[in-house]
């Protein structure tokens, strides 16, 4: 085909009067001129012509993929080329008499062909990449990592096409030399080895995903992955910093994942309040009527009357403020509508410490934004501290500098 083409160059010059085998400087400085002027030519029509007409044909399309190749300029990228091409064609043309120059300008055109060629490779990956991104696939899988590499097998073959041709020697010749150098490539590209090899494992095992909220604490992390990579992965921590870790670190480091939290639609609140045990008693008979004034309590204490009306003295079985209150907390939960229904619902009386007694609430908020999960885990345990003093009980806390000096000053005033 290059010699077809290059034929029908030496038609057209010869039809302009202009010789194929220029003998003298000026003669060469037309031709070069001429073929400078065609390769011009040759360019415009395609980047005006073809490649504007593709552009408006792919502007009017209703596909998303063409568009995302369209903002890469890959058709504009690939127009370099043909100009390329008609001033190798042409080469030979220019100096017929000097092979050595000749053979300089082909190889450096050569090399501009390969490495333009090289940069059209490498946008259309990139516009793959967003293509990608903007599904799903791009979610689940580690689609950059695999682009990236493919870009560093681009970049290693266009390195081992470009020596081989600026040498003269076969591409094979340098191939069969790397077996010597493979402890050399092990060591310099380490990390990227081991990152390929950790996205493999993470995309086969969907351990992370673009848009998953992770912590690795070793690593400082605690946010949403903005990216992986062949050798890292990038997340954006909620306090709007940025963590880069290695892949492979999350192939053998412990970190959570908590993309299980919002695929379910619901989050955990596990949290206690401590009880003071000197507030713990028996509910007397004025204490439970007072309590039936909580709407959400008053069936339960009903029932337990009426169950316990044959049980008296102190080895009978008898309310206690804090068994009351356990039934109401679970009552008032599960009228809560924030609260979602078919998740883990347990309020539970844990083993008494030396600062008191922990009743824990350990239910799952039907609400997974950050914000809202707090404020509903907030409204609940306001509540639980304002109704405490309804049951006689009170919150332990440590004595503070205030409860201190009440003492002190009580003290002096009885003495």
């Amino acid at each position: 085909m290059e010699h077809e083409l290059r034929e029908l160059l030496i038609a057209g010059l010869n039809m302009m009067g202009i010789s194929e085998t220029p003998q003298d400087a000026v003669s060469s400085g037309v031709v070069i001129v001429t073929s400078l002027l065609l390769a011009i030519i040759a360019y415009v029509f395609v980047r005006r012509g073809v490649v504007q007409g593709l552009n408006k044909i792919i502007e009017r399309s209703k596909v998303r993929w063409d568009d995302i190749f369209m903002e890469h300029k890959v058709l504009e990228k690939m127009s370099v080329v043909v100009p390329l091409i008609v001033i190798d064609v042409m080469v030979p043309l220019y100096f017929p008499n000097e092979h050595w120059l000749e053979g300089v300008l082909q190889t450096t055109l050569t090399l501009l062909i390969m490495l333009q060629v090289t940069r059209v490779l490498f946008a259309a990956l990139n516009a793959s990449n967003d293509m990608a991104d903007s599904n799903d696939v791009g979610r689940r899988l580690p689609i950059n990592s695999v682009v990236q590499l493919f870009k560093l097998f681009l970049s290693f073959v266009f390195l081992i096409l470009a020596v081989s041709l600026v040498t003269g020697n076969s591409p094979i010749y340098f191939l069969s030399g790397l077996g010597v150098a493979t402890g050399l490539v092990m060591l310099v590209f380490r990390d990227t080895i081991l990152g390929f090899v950790a996205g493999i494992q993470l995309a086969a095992n969907n351990m992370v995903s673009r848009g998953d909220w992770i912590e690795m604490s070793k690593y400082g992390a605690d946010g949403e992955v903005e990216q992986v990579s062949l050798t890292t992965v990038k997340v954006r921590n909620w306090d709007k910093t940025i963590t880069m870790i290695p892949a492979y670190a999350l192939v053998s480091d412990a970190f959570r994942n908590w993309r299980g939290m919002s695929e379910s639609g619901g989050r955990r609140i596990k949290r206690a309040v401590n009880i003071d045990l000197n507030t713990v008693h028996f509910l007397d008979d004025e204490q439970i009527e007072s309590l039936k004034a909580f709407k959400l309590i008053a069936p339960y204490l009903s029932d337990k009357q009426a169950q316990l009306k044959n049980n008296s003295g102190i080895n009978g079985r008898r309310l206690t403020n804090l068994g009351t209150f356990r039934a109401y907390l679970e009552a008032y939960l599960k009228a809560n509508q924030n609260i979602h229904p078919q998740m883990t619902f347990l309020v539970r009386q844990l083993a008494s410490t030396q600062t008191g007694v922990p009743m824990e609430v350990y239910v799952f908020s039907n609400d997974i934004r950050w914000a809202n999960y707090e404020a509903i885990q907030a409204d609940i345990f306001d509540h639980i501290f304002a109704v405490l003093p309804e049951f006689g009980l009170r919150a332990y806390q440590h004595p503070s500098g205030r409860d201190m000096e009440g003492i002190s000053l009580h003290s002096r005033e009885s003495s």
